[in-house]
């Protein structure tokens, strides 16, 4: 098993940024993908952003392309997805995810942290 905690969420203006953080614990948590989803209000979740577990290789979803960046230390068990630009678009509750991760799909989750974009 491995346990996700999220932290870094909040209220933050259009234009600004936010950076989240999700620390793992459990079995070999740096052995695995991890990556970040997001799910708004009356919307189905979405994935936002992928890397893998060396940190070599990520993946991001057209819509933060540019403007979203995932990184992990390993070391510390830790990934981040630093927010820059954000739009009111962005408000979700944001899901870290590890293992084999698909399009909608993970082998773990965490709780999530909420993400506000006002205009």
């Amino acid at each position: 098993q491995v346990q996700l905690v999220e932290s870094g969420g909040g209220l933050v203006q259009s234009g600004g940024s936010l950076r989240l953080s999700c620390a793992a614990s459990g079995r070999t948590s740096s052995w695995y993908a991890m990556g970040w989803f997001r799910q708004a209000p009356g919307k189905e979740r979405e994935f936002v952003a992928r890397i893998n577990s060396s940190g070599g290789i990520t993946s991001y979803a057209d819509s933060v392309k540019g403007r979203f960046t995932i990184s992990r230390d390993n070391a510390k068990n830790t990934v981040f997805l630093q927010m820059n630009s954000l739009k009111p678009e962005d408000t979700a509750v944001y899901y870290c995810a590890a293992g084999r991760i698909g399009t909608n799909t993970a082998d773990y989750w965490g709780q999530g942290t909420q993400v506000t974009v006002s205009s």
